[in-house]
């Protein structure tokens, strides 16, 4: 088996059509057909069903697409990091996020550490807690950002970076508005706009809304900081957000107030997985978000 064929197979399923193939890897449809033809007759089975100009994967096929795709993450993976072991400024990091820390942390860590590796990029992926964490596990990103922090999950291996206060945001017309703190208690009858059930930090509020004795009155719910921020401008609620949120980013109309009891907070960290070693690139990123966030935390302390 060759990488040759494993790469027309893998072209030809994608698109059902062996033209359309030989035209996207610029190589003769007679070519593509040759190089199939040997695949089959290697594995002694059938991939494909031909239905005239089309073709489509048998369920042998179909099996076997999936086997070879994750042949070629992994020779694709192992070719970058020969690269990066050859020169470890010049990778790319693949690394995932929460919508929480899409304004603020993750542009300044990225910042600072490019202006140190110039030659190391990224590419990023924004997505749920749970998503971000399969995508480690399934090699789809090499690390993320995520909170709270795992600390007893064997596949991987997770770095506290830094703990957060949460903190109320109401519309600026509100009779609590010009409060210099709040108990959480004192929006009790408040219409609240939150994350939806199942997200980490609408678990947070409820549990913090529970600590104090009573549930929130959801008036809306939403996936997106910046919606709920919104809502909460137009007076249509209150919420509960990570300070880090509202750095320089605050809506108008409407107003911060810190929470007195209880005290809410969120750790934030990274995970990289243990079933493999990190590449050069990556290890210096992890190196550098551990000393980054260490010298931050000593000087707000």
């Amino acid at each position: 088996m060759e990488l040759t064929q494993i790469r027309y197979f893998i072209e030809v399923a994608k698109r059902e059509h062996v033209t359309e193939a030989a035209f996207a890897l610029n190589v003769a449809q007679s070519a593509i057909s040759r190089q199939i033809a040997n695949l089959e007759g290697e594995l002694g089975v059938q991939l494909f069903i031909r239905e005239g100009r089309n073709v489509r994967l048998t369920p042998v096929g179909k099996m076997f697409l999936e086997h070879m795709e994750n042949v070629m993450k992994e020779i694709e993976k192992a070719k970058q990091q020969i690269d990066e072991f050859l020169n470890p400024e010049e990778g790319t990091i693949r690394i995932g996020f929460p919508s929480s820390l899409a304004s603020y942390t993750l542009p300044t860590v990225i910042s600072a550490f490019r202006s140190q590796h110039p030659g190391i990029h990224f590419e990023l992926r924004q997505g749920m807690i749970k998503n971000l964490i399969d995508s480690v596990l399934n090699a789809e990103i090499d690390m993320a950002f995520v909170t709270p922090v795992p600390t007893n999950d064997k596949e991987l291996t997770g770095y506290i970076l830094f703990t957060e206060q949460m903190t109320a945001l109401l519309p600026a017309t509100h009779p609590l508005s010009t409060e210099t703190s709040l108990r959480l208690d004192q929006l009790r009858n408040e219409p609240f706009v939150l994350f939806r059930s199942g997200m980490f930090l609408r678990k947070i509020v409820d549990d913090a809304c529970k600590q104090m004795g009573f549930q929130p009155k959801v008036a809306f719910e939403g996936e997106e900081i910046d919606t709920i921020k919104g809502l909460v401008a137009a007076g249509l609620g209150v919420t509960i957000l990570p300070e880090i949120t509202l750095i320089d980013n605050i809506p108008r109309a409407s107003v911060r107030i810190p929470i007195s009891e209880p005290v809410i907070s969120r750790n934030v960290g990274i995970v990289v997985p243990n079933q493999r070693d990190l590449s050069p690139s990556e290890k210096l990123f992890l190196q550098f978000l551990i000393q980054f966030f260490a010298r931050i935390n000593r000087f707000n302390h």
